[in-house]
């Protein structure tokens, strides 16, 4: 029993739906854009689970062969149909249509400042009453007259230019003089200067930023066609563990509970239920076999003690084994199961630290997969001091970036939150360890990241 405590590499305007929604096909398992896998031994096939493994470690995955293979299994699965979205739920989500514009923009020839719109040579006669934004057309303008007009205001007919405020001066006899130079059409955006109504202004395969909430909004868009979030079931196993109040007694605070869910949202998910079934493996199995979810989250019991039920459960649904340990540290029992045609379940060690582990190797992965999203370019920064590696396991370290370093934290241990609560990312340390200065691989952290993955709504 364990313990709790876009950049794509094609242009997306090269795809169309079904390319953006099954993009495994033709790049061996990778979105465009991610990372070939280091050279590994080849991907374990797929095979039934099995309750006793005394091989496993002999078995386990390579890290970056069951990333691999976890995008793969994502996008395997026969995908939901697209949905229509308001704009304000469609934060996070993928275009699963191209985005036309359904009207000009501008749609009317609108004032760009503040100041005048004048018609011909100075000075002007100025009118009395102004233009401002959101009024009907106004009266044309006759040449020497010039009108008070705000930004966003439509221009009146025959307008030459718009006087910025700044620019101009009235004198004692109410006639506007530009102090500087202007030319024909200065600071008017004309109708369609952005786009023509049916102009594709953004591709299928794009991920919907709040710029691009923006962007559908001002085209005069109310919902988006868009893949939906995967959905995802959460099950806490551990009869240790406590909902509330302090430890005690040989009982711990469940911590995954808290912290899975919105973590899951964060990479995209819609977390439909966490339940919490202690050690019980008929419960297991009945969670299990009724969930309509997408991905099922396990934590705990991927081990082989006595109460550790997942690997049982699986062989007597006749899961298929995808993943089966996989050799990095922390988070070496984790695995990936298919247990129906379109439905995975991601198993992971029941300790803090290796359950993020296992988060990152698989679940957001295969959660990227369904949910269509292009994977982050990869980056490297050196490391500020030497980690200390495992002989044979890749390693992830949470790491605070400071300029152009990564810096290692204390508190690391399996079991252990305290440096990944205030860490930017987590640093992949290969076999043997890394010495001062050495560039490695980070993995950002949804809420450290520069993208949209800090929605934990």
């Amino acid at each position: 029993m364990t313990t709790h405590s876009t950049r794509t590499g094609q242009d997306p305007e090269d795809l169309d739906v079904e390319e953006v929604l099954a993009l495994v096909n033709d790049h061996g398992g990778r979105t465009p854009g991610d990372p070939a896998p280091a050279s590994t031994p080849p991907a374990p096939s797929a095979q039934p689970a099995t309750a006793h493994r005394p091989d496993v470690h002999h078995r386990a995955t390579h890290w970056p062969e069951a990333r691999a293979i976890a995008a793969r299994a994502g996008r395997s699965a026969t995908r939901r149909a697209p949905v229509s979205v308001s704009l304000d739920g469609a934060l996070g989500l993928t275009l699963a249509a191209p985005l036309p514009a359904l009207t000009d923009l501008p749609s009317f020839d609108t004032s760009a400042m503040d100041g005048w719109a004048v018609a011909g040579p100075g000075p002007w006669d100025v009118r009395d009453a102004g233009v401002l934004a959101g009024h009907a057309d106004p009266e044309p303008l006759t040449d020497g007259e010039a009108v008070r007009i705000a930004t966003g205001a439509r221009i009146p007919a025959d307008t030459t230019a718009v006087l910025r405020s700044e620019h101009g001066r009235i004198d004692d006899k109410g006639h506007l003089h530009a102090g500087r130079e202007m030319q024909h059409g200065q600071d008017i955006r004309p109708r369609g200067q952005e786009c023509r109504s049916g102009d594709q202004l953004l591709p299928v395969g794009t991920l919907v930023t709040p710029a691009v909430l923006g962007l559908a909004a001002a085209a005069g868009y109310d919902t988006l066609t868009a893949v939906p979030r995967p959905r995802v079931q959460v099950l806490v196993l551990g009869d240790e563990l406590l909902t509330e109040g302090r430890p005690h007694d040989g009982l711990i605070r469940d911590a995954l509970g808290p912290m899975l869910p919105p973590w899951l949202r964060a990479l995209g998910a819609e977390v439909t239920a966490v339940r919490r079934l202690g050690d019980d493996a008929k419960a297991l199995r009945k969670a299990i076999t009724g969930s309509d979810a997408d991905l099922i989250v396990t934590t705990g019991g991927t081990a082989s003690g006595p109460v550790d039920h997942v690997h049982p459960t699986l062989e007597r649904i006749g899961a298929e084994l995808l993943v089966d340990g996989v050799k990095v540290r922390p988070g070496h029992p984790m695995l990936l199961a298919r247990t129906k045609e379109n439905q995975h379940l991601v198993g992971l060690p029941g300790n803090p630290l290796a359950a993020v582990s296992g988060l990152l190797t698989l679940a957001e992965p295969l959660l990227r997969s369904l949910a269509a999203r292009p994977a982050p370019e990869p980056y490297t920064l050196p490391i500020q001091d030497a980690a200390h590696g495992h002989p044979h396991d890749t390693r992830l370290i949470p790491v605070v970036l400071r300029g152009d370093r990564a810096v290692p934290l204390h508190y690391n241990g399996p079991a252990m939150l305290r440096g990944i609560a205030v860490a930017d990312a987590l640093t992949v340390v290969p076999p043997g360890g890394a010495r001062a200065g050495q560039e490695l691989e980070l993995l950002d952290l949804p809420w450290a990241s520069a993208g949209i993955g800090v929605c934990f709504t």
